[in-house]
């Protein structure tokens, strides 16, 4: 497990493990929406373009999209894909997101040009998820079941051996300490243009995704930008449990803050419990 607080205006940073590398899961969902609003700052996109999205582009896991990909495919703007990856973590929104800006090695090198270090970014939705299962991806298990059948047909053993694997090295890792480094150059607006800053903020203030955790621990007059992250479970054993943001006073004192557990076997309530009690730390100080 990793910790880390930075306070966004007077500078210091506190941490537990804060510059391990972690998995990600979702939370690298951030960069990805960073990697969009810089092309439009750029010029190179419009949150208004129209993007089809096709039966080949659906991902695994979280796709509140599925239903709406009929044969013709699914019409709808960058702007809304954008919507969905961050609010509600939809796996395929982020994914065709991914590519539109030019897959992982653009983002990372988005990463690399704004200075953010100490965060990694992944393959892809797809391949991770197979990877860190122990399995190649198929094109022909987007839209379908088939890596969930994949998956289940494995041994225990075998995919023991995966996750291990993935957890000594994660492929999408990133230390606390560079995510909130990330996030307070967001906040500073040293990233984005102001607008494309305050819409990707709103849109973090809006995620409808997990509520009990960083959340959890607010008061009156605190607000909260975030991002989630869930990885894979095996048996009793849940990884990538994140939550990691941007938490506003009601005096206008601001801090980044990111807890990401690699893995565990505590159940759901202990995990949300630790990130509220991070939260309430913060607040205390105030």
């Amino acid at each position: 497990m990793g910790i880390s607080v930075r306070d966004i205006d007077e500078g210091w940073t506190v941490s537990f493990n804060g510059d391990a590398s972690l998995p990600q899961q979702s939370v690298s969902k951030l960069w990805v929406a960073i990697a969009v609003m810089d092309a439009v700052d750029r010029g190179k996109l419009k949150l208004s373009d129209p993007v089809t999205v096709r039966r080949s582009d659906l991902t695994v896991f979280h796709q509140p999209i599925r239903p709406l990909v009929t044969k013709s495919g699914y019409h709808t703007t960058i702007g809304k894909l954008l919507e969905l990856a961050m609010t509600r973590s939809a796996n395929s929104c982020n994914d065709v997101l991914l590519w539109k800006v030019g897959g992982p090695s653009a983002v990372r090198t988005m990463l690399a040009r704004k200075g953010v270090s100490g965060v990694g970014f992944g393959p892809g939705e797809r391949v991770l998820q197979a990877k860190t299962a122990g399995l190649t991806w198929r094109p022909e298990w987007a839209g379908g079941w088939g890596f969930l059948k994949a998956r289940a047909a494995m041994s225990y053993a075998a995919r023991d051996r995966a996750l291990k694997r993935y957890l000594a090295a994660p492929y999408d890792g990133a230390s606390p300490n560079g995510i909130t480094l990330g996030l307070a150059m967001l906040k500073r607006g040293e990233l984005l243009t102001p607008a494309s800053t305050r819409h990707l903020l709103s849109l973090m203030r809006a995620s409808r995704t997990g509520p009990l955790r960083l959340r959890s621990g607010l008061r009156s007059g605190w607000t909260l930008a975030h991002k989630t992250g869930t990885g894979q479970d095996l048996g009793n054993l849940s990884t990538g449990y994140n939550d990691v943001g941007i938490l506003n006073s009601p005096d206008g004192h601001r801090y980044a803050v990111s807890v990401m557990i690699a893995s565990t076997r505590q159940p759901i309530p202990v995990r949300m419990r630790l990130m509220g009690d991070v939260t309430r730390a913060i607040i205390r100080t105030e």
